[in-house]
């Protein structure tokens, strides 16, 4: 994971910041004395998570960036805000897509605090099938508001759980597993959130092919990786078929998803480590935990008690 933290009061400096973390683009201001630009951004491979301030007017034409693009207003607003057959204005609360990945954009920021979130957009293909099914084709999402303010509330939930309980940790951002599980969970999100391309109505080829010998393939698969990154795409294309297909067999014959299987495999690896650490050599419940790719404790210790009935700190200890 890097980070970094910015702040200026010089626009030509706040320009060429900019420039070298978004995209290249045009800034100006109309407010008479000079403001300041602050900025913290951490980000991994896939994903960046920015908080901005700007106290003051600062207008923006910026070229596309190659990446999904989130905004969620903090305080003040941002206006005037035009991409092709688009013009909309945001203020506090709302989540948006500030900008689709091949599009340029322009508007201004209006002394506001935000949040930026970006994407690359193949991680909705690691999550989904585009509705044609073919190789070519790649999920897009189709609005630029949310649903509904409950779809865009939690977006913005999920949004902040990666600001403040993943991202906010180094040590726990430079786990792989939580990475990987991370990025494909702002990636649902956001198909959740937003209207979009993709296809989650089995085809009748996909229902042929969701046969038990898939699921065998799968869950051999997954149970023999389960210590790497793993997305629904990794899993699809190791057992030939398409994720909809591997989506639908899970669903059909074990009533749950491929990536909440490979939850249930990655927390029964995390009871066995438990149970053989020495909790008198260092191991502790949430480097265990970290290493399973489970960020959050309170949410493991939740989920172990659920399946194990007691606490992972109870295992460790025993």
């Amino acid at each position: 994971m890097d980070s970094l933290v910015f702040e200026s009061d010089n626009l030509g400096v706040t320009e060429e910041f900019l420039c070298h973390a978004y995209a290249r683009m045009r800034i100006g201001s109309t407010t008479p004395t000079a403001g300041t630009a602050r900025v913290r951004r951490d980000t991994t491979t896939s994903i960046s998570v920015d908080e901005l301030d700007l106290n003051f007017e600062m207008s923006y034409s910026v070229t596309p960036l190659g990446r999904i693009c989130l905004c969620v207003v903090h305080e003040g607003s941002v206006q005037d805000h035009v991409f092709h057959g688009v013009r909309d204005s945001f203020g506090p609360g709302d989540t948006v897509l500030f900008a689709p990945p091949d599009l340029p954009y322009s508007g201004r920021i209006c002394n506001a605090r935000y949040n930026i979130t970006m994407l690359d957009p193949a991680l909705l293909d690691q999550v989904a099938a585009a509705s044609g099914g073919r190789r070519r084709e790649h999920v897009r999402l189709t609005g630029h508001r949310p649903r509904s303010q409950a779809a865009g509330d939690r977006l913005k939930t999920t949004i902040f759980y990666l600001r403040d309980h993943v991202l906010a940790d180094p040590d726990t951002a430079a786990q792989p597993l939580i990475v990987s599980a991370s990025s494909q969970l702002l990636a649902a999100s956001v198909l959740a959130a937003f209207p979009n391309t993709a296809r989650t109505d089995p085809t009748g080829q996909d229902r042929r092919d969701a046969h038990p010998a898939t699921l065998r393939r799968a869950i051999a698969y997954i149970e023999d990786h389960a210590d790497r990154p793993l997305t629904a795409a990794d899993i699809a294309a190791a057992v030939h078929v398409t994720i909809r297909t591997l989506q639908y067999a899970f669903r059909r014959h074990l009533d749950t998803t491929p990536m909440a299987y490979l939850r249930r495999v990655r927390l029964a690896h995390a009871h066995r480590d438990l149970l053989a650490a020495d909790p008198h050599s260092g191991a502790t419940v949430g480097g265990v935990a970290a290493r399973w790719g489970f960020a959050h404790p309170g949410r493991f210790a939740a989920l172990y008690r659920t399946v194990y009935g007691i606490s992972p700190a109870e295992t460790l200890r025993d």
